[in-house]
């Protein structure tokens, strides 16, 4: 079943920060700069907005919303995202035998579990993060710009991590991300997010091949002169 969000508004008092409506199939991805509201609308569906801003959702699924139960997010920064002063066992809410099995999944030994977080790699930390989003065995993945804290290398890891483990699992994917590039690797659709309102939208495969908006079209061509820069 699709995940429909038919009406998601934000407000600040009487200013609407957010007024946007999409779909999630199987993986959608959110792209626009910073500003854009993307991180607005995953607080969101996490309620956790800030007390100052006001939200009306529309959420249809055959699941409620509800943070570490069925919607689940691996965030931006392993490094931040763990306690550094806590066990990486500590940090499941699960037994040591549980714990055991899902470092499995994500690749990880298990002996990783006795170590701190500042013994680990970026990789490893985000392969943590992703091991205790699936232990609440969520229908919803939300990800932050899961790779921009990490190296090409790693980077393309997590990303296929993340795909295979969805045909396992068979969570849907909400991809939030300020790089367009980066969403023909894990999303089938993709829509761009333009000062809280989606300005186009489609699979991600046709929005490459005939960008319509502007905006979209200045998107693709500043991440290829990006990618440039660092080649």
């Amino acid at each position: 079943m699709k995940i429909t969000v038919n009406k998601l508004i934000i407000k600040n008092k009487e200013e609407e920060l957010v007024n946007i409506s999409f779909e999630i199939k199987n993986s959608l991805a959110l792209v626009g700069q910073s500003g854009s509201g993307k991180s607005l609308t995953l607080k969101a569906l996490l309620n956790m907005l800030p007390s100052n801003l006001t939200q009306t959702l529309d959420f249809k699924a055959d699941f409620k919303p509800q943070r570490g139960k069925n919607i689940s997010i691996v965030p931006q920064n392993p490094f931040t995202a763990l306690s550094p002063l806590t066990r990486i066992k500590k940090q499941f809410m699960l037994d040591a035998n549980e714990a055991k099995e899902y470092m499995k999944m994500v690749g990880l030994e298990t002996k990783l579990l006795d170590r701190y977080p500042s013994e680990l790699s970026g990789g490893q930390l985000q392969r943590v993060i992703i091991a205790i989003s699936l232990s609440s065995k969520p229908k919803l993945l939300l990800l932050d710009e899961p790779t921009t804290a990490l190296d090409s290398d790693s980077k393309r890891a997590i990303l296929e991590l993340i795909l295979e483990l969805q045909k396992k699992v068979g969570y849907k994917i909400l991809f939030v991300t300020h790089d367009i590039e980066a969403t023909k690797e894990l999303c089938q659709d993709i829509a761009i997010l333009k000062n809280g309102t989606i300005v186009e939208r489609g699979s991600v495969l046709e929005l490459f091949d005939n960008p319509k908006d502007d905006y979209t079209k200045e998107l693709i061509e500043s991440n290829f002169k990006h990618r440039g820069k660092r080649v």
